[in-house]
């Protein structure tokens, strides 16, 4: 049984974890941190929990703590997992960390979106957590970056037409969409009640911190220097992300065509859902579960591909993604504790 532990669990991606952990039959959840609960049940803070993780977080040093699990998952704002990432890695632990600080392999493209980088000698060897384009290496590492939401939904939507020169990828357009919860759980003007509810709006407009992510894993899949525009909305909804991605199609290529490198692409991916020729995803659909549906739609008047992406953002998102890593690092099937069917309605 492998011992794993939460550090930062009262916030809305370690709950997730807790959530899911709780029906994996190979692991034991035997450290849950947090500063604002420390000596509580996790089930205090989050009472869905109540009855089936009875865990009791602690805010100790992680000295006290690091011996404790065998793997971690760092759940905690950007630069504090840089604080605490190589401390564990020191006590022989791996880790799966959830921020951004282990995500971009370039150091300065990381200092320009965020801010200074203090672990800087952890990030050549820290592996990007997407298992649909880095499974080998996950399986060797002993720090995998998660993935970030956004990007997720983006790089699994475009990834076979890239990696086949299907799309110029000087005209990908990225729209995405996202439910409350992707800001987090603290309280904060923005995402209260009244001011999301019956309302629709982007944010973050040409800034947003996903997107130096999306090109370099977009860069990768085209082996040269790529940039793009995303845009962010909120939706007035809990959880889930819709992104709408479009691109310049190259000639000569059919929807059966596409529709063939996609089937190609992800036909041993068990958490990539194709739809149908004339369906698309929707993030009711996959609600509550690791699953990313995919759909697209050829414009011939005017020669773009129309690509749509579904996940739930606490999930595939985040979440359950980190369980999935966790499951290629230990060797464990990569499935386990994460076929739940998508909550609907």
């Amino acid at each position: 049984m492998l011992k794993v532990g939460i550090v930062g669990a009262s916030g809305y991606t370690g709950v997730e974890l807790a959530r899911i952990l709780n029906s994996h039959p190979l692991v034991e959840l035997t450290v849950a941190t947090s500063r604002s609960f420390s000596g509580r049940s996790l089930a205090d803070a989050f009472p869905n929990l109540k009855g089936l993780v009875e865990i009791v977080c602690t805010d100790r040093k992680i000295a006290d703590y690091a011996g404790d699990a065998d793997l971690f998952f760092t759940a905690v704002p950007h630069q504090t997992a840089m604080e605490i990432v190589p401390a564990l890695l020191n006590a022989g632990k791996k880790v799966v960390d959830l921020s951004a600080d282990f995500r971009l392999a370039d150091a300065g493209v990381y200092e320009q979106w965020y801010q200074p980088h203090t672990a800087t000698t952890l990030l050549p060897e820290a592996v990007y957590g997407l298992p649909e384009l880095h499974r080998l290496r996950i399986q060797q590492a002993r720090l995998v970056a998660n993935p970030g939401c956004y990007p997720t939904s983006v790089i699994l939507g475009l990834a076979p037409l890239l990696k086949a020169g299907a799309v110029d990828p000087d005209t990908v357009v990225a729209d995405s969409k996202s439910g409350t919860s992707g800001a987090g759980r603290s309280a904060q003007t923005a995402t209260l009640f009244c001011e999301v509810a019956d309302g629709f709006r982007a944010y973050k407009v040409g800034e947003h911190r996903h997107t130096p992510e999306m090109e370099q894993e977009i860069s990768k899949l085209c082996g040269r220097p790529v940039t793009i525009t995303f845009t962010p909305h909120l939706l007035p909804i809990s959880r889930g992300i819709l992104s709408t991605v479009y691109a310049s199609l190259a000639p000569q290529l059919t929807q059966e065509k596409i529709a063939t490198l996609y089937s190609e692409f992800y036909k041993d991916e068990p958490f990539v859902r194709l739809c149908k020729a004339g369906s698309y995803p929707a993030t009711q659909y996959v609600r509550g579960s690791n699953f990313c549906d995919i759909g697209f739609k050829i414009d011939s008047r005017t020669g773009r591909i129309v690509i749509l992406s579904a996940i739930d953002n606490l999930v595939k998102g985040a979440a359950g993604q980190a369980v999935q890593n966790m499951n290629i690092l230990c060797g464990f099937p990569e499935t386990t504790g994460l076929l739940t069917v998508p909550l609907f309605p």
